[in-house]
């Protein structure tokens, strides 16, 4: 390897992809046919070869689609990793229907471990308002736009201050809930080449924005 390569390669930013579950949270949401690790992992996939074709360091979170890691240990892999984005791809059990980006805004507990530190919670506020703002435009016309939230907004942050894989992170950390797999329209769509294609793209083109800032 040349020295020059060896320099681009150090320039280069690094983004921790996180394909949602299997956690100590179980094995996520679930359509009529589809699942949220299945999804997950063929959105991250593609997210990571666009990426690495951008010459991006991408760094997974698993191995495998069924490969269970604790939240704990997903974050601890984006913080050796020293990323300038971990990135949570998830899918949503819910009511309505498109998609929606979460961040830390505050501190939490799990554990007996409190975090994110608040240079954290200052760098992720700004990757994801830059992210949803980016992602919301690829997207619109083709998914609802569910808005950008804390993390207090879900369910498990609500009861900790932040998400289990936010409080133990050391990097930039947003979490993206891509589709509603309980509803039909969002399920069909992800079902297709094309929906998981588009999504793939819209994610690459808001992680772009935030690590080349």
């Amino acid at each position: 390897m040349t020295l020059a390569l060896l320099a681009v390669l150090a320039l280069a930013p690094t983004v921790c992809i996180d394909p949602g579950h299997p956690s100590e949270n179980g094995s996520g949401a679930k359509g009529k046919t589809l699942t949220e690790v299945s999804v997950a992992w063929d959105v991250a996939t593609r997210v990571r070869d666009l990426l690495q074709a951008e010459g991006v360091r991408v760094v997974m979170t698993k191995g495998s689609r069924d490969e269970k890691v604790t939240n704990k240990r997903r974050a601890e892999i984006a913080n050796e990793a020293k990323a300038d984005l971990m990135l949570r791809l998830h899918c949503d059990a819910a009511s309505s229907h498109g998609f929606s980006v979460y961040y830390p805004a505050q501190t939490g507990k799990v554990g007996g471990v409190t975090g994110p530190a608040k240079s954290v919670l200052a760098s992720s506020e700004r990757a994801a308002k830059t992210f949803h703002a980016v992602f919301a435009a690829a997207l619109k016309g083709i998914l609802s736009d569910r808005g950008l939230h804390t993390d207090a907004a879900t369910s498990i942050g609500g009861k900790q201050g932040a998400l289990s894989g936010s409080i133990h992170s050391k990097v930039p950390v947003l979490l993206v809930e891509m589709f509603v797999l309980t509803n039909a329209q969002d399920e069909a769509y992800a079902a297709t080449k094309e929906g998981l294609d588009t999504m793939a793209a819209a994610l690459v083109r808001a992680t772009l924005a935030v690590v080349r800032l």
